[in-house]
């Protein structure tokens, strides 16, 4: 054998060597990473779901940016008769808590806002209610609303212009300042139960598309 081939079989040798050294850290790179993944993941995920459970009111924007949802208080609507002389309201009485429940599922089912029961100041609210319409009450909303610990209140009313002609509307105001962020309205030819429900789908749609949740 000559020294030349000496050389290079040692070369080859060495670089045998070195390959075995990389596979068996490979292997135990491996080994380690399955272990971790087996005694971490599970951790890991339970981690991450309490904190999703902790955090109901966060929400994920159109920009991909979680945002903590603002608290709102959602009053009943109430009824404006314009009418009341010839064509006195009986059925539309009924149909207010009906659709006051229809705008809060959709507020919670859309994230617009995280929804505040009204239940704990009901006694306040049917007190103020009682003396005066709580959509033209002067800021006893927001008394109702700081109340809830709400950061915004919503007062709807349903205005009746004729037997068949109607509209819906709504106001959302920050509790703390009082300032209106929203106002909507939209208007109903026909005066049933589904005209009503269509109404309140439009005007959530309404939101939806023109981004107005959260305000």
């Amino acid at each position: 054998m000559n020294a030349r081939t000496a050389q290079f079989r040692h070369a080859a040798a060495g670089n045998r060597s070195v390959g075995a050294q990389y596979a068996a850290r490979a292997a135990r790179f491996s080994s380690s990473l399955r272990c971790f993944s087996s005694t971490w993941a599970p951790v890991i995920r339970k981690s991450i779901c309490a904190v999703l459970l902790a955090c109901p009111a966060l929400v994920v924007s159109a920009a991909g940016n979680a945002e903590v949802l603002k608290s709102i208080a959602v009053l009943n609507f109430e009824l404006l008769d314009d009418q009341h002389e010839l064509f006195p309201a009986k059925s539309e009485y009924d149909r207010l808590p009906a659709i006051s429940d229809q705008l809060r599922e959709a507020f919670t089912k859309r994230g617009f806002y995280r929804v505040v029961e009204n239940k704990p100041e009901m006694a306040l609210i049917e007190r103020y209610r009682t003396s005066q319409p709580l959509y033209a009450c002067n800021g006893c909303e927001l008394e109702i609303g700081k109340a809830l610990h709400a950061d915004r209140v919503l007062v709807g009313w349903v205005q009746k212009v004729s037997n068949l002609i109607l509209n819906i509307n709504i106001a959302i105001k920050d509790v703390a300042t009082g300032e209106v962020v929203l106002n909507k309205s939209v208007d109903l030819r026909g005066n049933t139960d589904e005209t009503w429900r269509r109404g309140i789908d439009y005007l959530v749609q309404s939101m939806a598309d023109k981004h107005q949740g959260n305000r």
